[in-house]
């Protein structure tokens, strides 16, 4: 996906977040954020990819102050938060385990994102009222179509902390005999899971763990393994988390693709290029 205006002011909060989490020398930060300005200058234009603007900003904030985990505490938290809500989570299961619940579930699971959230907001607020809410788009029929015509299915997942969930989706979809593959970053970046982060939250429980080949803001394809896109290309069925991935994901051809997007809108941008209203939930096939 393209950058927005909207992008400009985000790219320079998530710059500041990351920085104040890297170091605290005051010098050192001041001379990144001039070095960001004067990047974001040259490539800050209409057309400009946003996943590959992101991923360029954060790598030179881990090259210029050595710390290559910026987010480690944050996604320790991310992951505290989620498992405090795991129990209320499978009493919902438990008076109605029907596949459209696990997928909101999973979906509800996507608001632990400290890219979309600032460090100071109300995350666990924000995760009870989205329990109350309903999917906007809902492609349940076409997913279960899908569980249940194919063999195999590539899951791309997005956050630490937002795995927690996902793992009682995974755990729903191996009731329908499918080999699952769990795609994962190869490399710390934001809080986005890596195979360490999905081996801890037991993933691989449910399938094989892979790694894209890179550590980039959601997917960027001109930057995944060679091995990564054999995988990638093998698979006809996959289900995409989150925001990042949607971005990269909408970029390529997928005509010949069955791609289930789950995520929650969680900035303007993405909620006027999809056509739906700002944190709505949804699930949907390319």
């Amino acid at each position: 996906m393209k950058i927005s205006y909207e992008c400009g002011p985000c790219f320079l909060r998530q710059a500041k977040e990351a920085m104040d989490l890297s170091t605290d020398d005051e010098n050192l930060k001041m001379e990144i954020m001039e070095d960001i300005f004067n990047y974001l200058s040259d490539v800050f234009k209409t057309g400009t990819n946003s996943n590959g603007t992101g991923s360029k900003m954060h790598r030179m904030i881990i090259e210029r102050t050595g710390c290559e985990d910026p987010y480690f505490k944050e996604k320790i938290e991310g992951n505290e938060i989620a498992l405090k809500y795991l129990p209320d989570v499978k009493r919902i299961l438990n008076e109605d385990d029907s596949l459209e619940n696990y997928v909101k579930i999973a979906i509800i699971g996507n608001i632990l994102d400290f890219g979309a959230f600032t460090l100071d907001d109300d995350i666990e607020s924000v995760i009870k009222q989205s329990l109350e809410k309903e999917l906007t788009i809902k492609h349940i029929e076409e997913f279960e179509q899908s569980l249940k015509t194919h063999n195999e299915v590539l899951y791309l997942v997005d956050n630490t902390g937002e795995i927690v969930f996902d793992k009682l989706l995974l755990n729903k979809i191996k009731e329908y005999g499918l080999n699952i593959t769990i795609a994962v970053k190869s490399v710390p970046i934001l809080n986005d899971a890596t195979k360490k982060d999905a081996i801890d939250a037991g993933l691989d429980e449910f399938g094989e763990i892979v790694e894209i080949g890179c550590g980039t803001v959601g997917y960027v394809d001109s930057e995944i393994s060679d091995e990564f896109r054999e995988i990638f290309n093998s698979h006809e069925f996959i289900i995409s988390k989150g925001m990042g991935n949607y971005e990269g994901l909408s970029e390529i051809d997928l005509s010949s693709k069955e791609v289930y997007f789950l995520l929650c809108a969680k900035c303007y941008t993405i909620s006027r290029h999809i056509g739906v209203d700002l944190h709505d939930m949804l699930l949907f096939k390319q």
